[in-house]
């Protein structure tokens, strides 16, 4: 599971977020926990981290929260051995006793399910690992007086386009039907970040909360059921993309070096209590043109095929979800690669 990190084009999107110009100095010689280590954000991040230590003298510890050590251990590879790497094996919807790791600088809830089969099987998991994992993260960050808290959170809590704006900046709420399976993660996101206000303002903590586009990249989980995670999929196995819709839906979409790129810019430099959209207009895609994209760069054809009733509760509803990420880029991030680039770059590396 760990092989991509041999890939020249890996190597090269951890060096290119390494050489960021931020202000790498508020890691020196700290501690940065995180839960959904071995998530497709959590993992890219961890190795750049550890990737900074490695190429300067950053000196900085990860904790890495999970389930699973044996999954652990398959995704990190030669990372366990790291003195700079610590894997805890802990369930973040359980209170946290972790005494072993001491004085967290930065702690980051980045755990959650976030792919339509998980939203149908597991509904109550998909709002426990949000809800439950932040007040027990929160908790912990409060206990161990931690120098600033992130809270992962989603385009999904945006909701439905109401009709009223192309983009979505960070103060717009659209329509959620609460009374729905699927509403589980987005409503579960909202009251994650409701708690972060919360405790901002009663417990006197920093909280900065980045929301992310819809991502991908070479660190995508196989058991991912995401639309464009599905097309990934067919590519590397060497069939036609299946479109389960008319592909009309409109979405903002980040490749994973720039999703946590724009993730540090938010962690390093933003503002306490403020939210940030971390996206770029260049890599609003309808669905359709989508899967064409990924089809041609496999050399396959897209074809059509709905879901089944099970499979479909799962969906997102939104049909035009795109984000203005102009709060972020005011931060100094910018886009670096395009979806062909990032699609490309996907492929290679996971072949």
């Amino acid at each position: 599971m760990s092989e991509f990190r041999n890939h020249d084009l890996y190597r090269e999107d951890l060096s290119y977020v390494a050489s960021l110009p931020l202000p790498w100095e508020k890691l020196q010689g700290r501690s940065v926990m995180l839960s959904g280590a071995t998530g497709m954000i959590g993992t890219f991040l961890i190795d750049v981290l550890l990737y900074k230590n490695h190429t300067s003298d950053l000196q900085c510890h990860i904790y890495a929260l999970g389930r699973n050590r044996e999954k652990a251990a398959k995704r990190f590879g030669a990372h366990m051995d790291d003195p700079a790497f610590s894997f805890v094996t802990c369930d973040i919807t359980k209170p946290l006793e972790l005494q072993e790791t001491g004085q967290a600088d930065y702690i980051l809830h980045l755990a959650s399910t976030t792919h339509p089969q998980a939203y149908a099987s597991d509904p109550v998991g998909t709002v426990t690992a949000n809800v439950f994992g932040a007040y027990n993260l929160l908790e912990y960050a409060v206990s161990c007086h931690a120098g600033r808290f992130i809270f992962v959170s989603s385009n999904e809590i945006y909701g439905e386009n109401r009709g009223d704006t192309e983009l979505f900046d960070e103060s717009y709420c659209g329509y959620i039907d609460c009374n729905t399976l699927r509403a589980g993660y987005p409503e579960a996101k909202r009251c994650a970040e409701a708690l972060c206000q919360a405790y901002i303002r009663q417990k006197d903590l920093d909280i900065v909360i980045p929301r992310l586009t819809r991502s991908f990249g070479p660190t995508l989980l196989d058991s991912d059921t995401k639309a464009l995670s599905q097309f990934l999929h067919k590519a590397l196995a060497g069939e036609d993309i299946v479109l389960k819709s008319e592909g009309t839906q409109y979405y903002s979409y980040t490749y994973t070096a720039d999703a946590v790129a724009g993730l540090l810019y938010v962690m390093l430099l933003g503002r306490t209590g403020e939210a940030y959209n971390i996206a770029d207009g260049a890599c609003d895609i309808r669905l359709k043109d989508l899967a064409k994209l990924v089809a041609d760069a496999a050399g396959r054809k897209v074809i059509f095929d709905l879901p089944a009733e099970a499979e479909a509760a799962g969906y997102s509803k939104a049909t035009k979800a795109r984000l203005d990420g102009s709060k972020c880029k005011a931060l100094g991030w910018s886009l670096h690669y395009g979806l062909a680039d990032g699609i490309e770059r996907t492929l290679k590396i996971m072949r």
